[in-house]
C-alpha cells in the first residue's frame, strides 16, 4: 500500500472513531455536570447528533420538556428537564421493585433499586436509603411525590408511575453549565 494511501485510510478511521466517541469542543453545544461536582462534566450534546452522559455514549433528540437518549443496540432513555439559565433539572429514572408478598397499594411499602430504596408509610412519611427521613405528599393527577426531609435537605418533588409492583421515579438533579459548552439550547431537535 502507498504511504498516502495509508495515511488517508488511518486518518479516515481515527475520524470515524473520534465520531463515535463523542464531539469535539467546538462541536458542543451544551455541557452539563452536577451542581455537587461542577468541575466534572456529566452531560454533553453535541451538534453532531451524539452525547455522553455518565460516561456512556448516546444519539439524542431534545424538545422543550424531553432529552431522549439512545444507546448503540437501541436503548433508550428519555429524562424530563428543566432549564433556568445556567442551571438545569433533570430527571434521572429509576424503577423500584415493592419488597415483600402482596400488591401495591398505591406508592406505600419498601422499594429497592440496586443500592437506593424508599420506604412510604400510610401514615405519610418516608425514609430514603435507610438514612434520610422526612414527610411525603402524592399528587396523583400530576403525577408527583413532595419529599419533604426533616434532615436539612431541600424539599423535593419527583415524577412517578406504577405498573404493579414497579414504581417508576424520575428524581430530580440539580445541574449547572460548564465552560466546554458554547451555548444552551432549548427545544433544539438534533439527530
Amino acid at each position: 500500500m502507498k504511504t498516502g494511501k495509508f495515511v488517508s485510510v488511518v486518518l479516515s478511521a481515527v475520524l470515524i472513531a473520534a465520531a463515535a466517541c463523542g464531539c469535539q469542543k467546538s462541536e458542543t453545544l451544551e455541557s452539563w455536570a452536577y451542581s455537587y461536582e461542577s468541575g466534572t462534566e456529566a452531560l454533553k450534546l453535541c451538534n453532531n447528533g451524539t452525547a455522553v452522559f455518565d460516561g456512556n455514549d448516546y444519539t439524542y433528540t431534545k424538545d422543550n420538556e424531553y432529552i431522549d437518549l439512545k444507546d448503540k443496540n437501541g436503548q433508550e432513555i428519555k429524562m424530563r428537564y428543566t432549564v433556568s439559565g445556567d442551571e438545569m433539572t433533570l430527571y434521572k429514572i429509576s424503577s423500584y421493585t415493592l419488597q415483600g408478598d402482596g400488591d401495591a397499594d398505591g406508592i406505600v411499602g419498601v422499594w429497592n433499586c440496586g443500592n437506593s430504596a424508599f420506604e412510604f408509610t400510610d401514615k405519610g412519611t418516608f425514609l430514603e436509603d435507610n438514612i434520610f427521613p422526612g414527610h411525603f405528599l402524592v399528587d396523583e393527577e400530576a403525577g408527583t411525590i413532595k419529599l419533604m426531609y426533616t434532615t436539612q435537605l431541600e424539599d423535593t418533588v419527583m415524577y412517578y408511575s406504577l405498573d404493579g409492583n414497579v414504581l417508576t421515579i424520575e428524581y430530580p438533579w440539580p445541574m449547572v453549565k460548564t465552560g466546554s459548552g458554547s451555548k444552551s439550547v432549548s427545544g433544539q431537535t438534533v439527530g
